[in-house]
């Protein structure tokens, strides 16, 4: 499990793509390693990732064609940078909000509105089916990133980046048509699917 609260940023330093899966070999921020060891979950760009090779800051994982179909991980390339969170420990403060690093699918970025050092980023939901999970105020984690939703428009909805976010993650360099991970809050799914079912079992 995860919050959102991005520990830092990694580089790509190599990809070895295979049959079904891409191995990616990432320079991971010093605090990330501190006490990590093979078998760690670790989330790159909010994916949940198990790390098979540890080296100093170095460390290698691999996905699968699942996770490279419905993430912007296959879509990485050598140098880019990802964002970086270790699982949450129990004791461990919840800055964000609770995130399994299950990502359910992309977004692709269709506005960035900029005020100041402040940032207001509106994203289109590729699966509209999404959209009965995305409530104004409500969480929402993009590409690793705990954040909050602040309208929504149809099949589109915006999120505030404050400036500690622009410096600490990725999402200061994204541009129009950037495609970034979506996961819906657990808890929030599991009430509108519950109330969905209730409904129908009334009618």
């Amino acid at each position: 499990m995860f919050t959102g609260i991005v520990n830092g940023i990694g580089t790509i330093i190599s990809i070895k793509k295979k049959k079904k899966s891409n191995s990616y070999m990432v320079q991971i921020p010093s605090i990330a390693s501190k006490n990590l060891k093979i078998g760690a979950s670790i989330a790159h760009n909010g994916c949940c990732l198990t790390v098979t090779i540890i080296n100093d800051n170095y460390i290698v994982c691999d996905a699968v064609q699942e996770t490279l179909k419905n993430t912007n991980l296959g879509m990485l390339n050598v140098g880019d940078d990802i964002n970086i969170e270790r699982s949450v420990k129990y004791g461990d403060e919840i800055g964000g909000h609770i995130i399994s690093g299950h990502v359910m699918n992309t977004l692709e970025i269709s506005k960035i509105l900029q005020f100041d050092n402040n940032y207001i980023v509106w994203l289109k939901v590729k699966n509209i089916k999404l959209m009965k999970y995305i409530f104004y105020k409500g969480f929402i984690c993009i590409d690793g990133i705990s954040l909050t939703v602040g309208d929504i428009i149809q099949n589109e909805f915006c999120v505030n980046i404050i400036p500690h976010t622009l410096l600490s993650t990725t999402i200061g360099n994204k541009k129009n048509g950037s495609i970034m991970n979506v996961e819906i809050d657990f808890y929030t799914q599991t009430i509108v699917d519950t109330t969905e079912r209730f409904i129908c079992n009334k009618m």
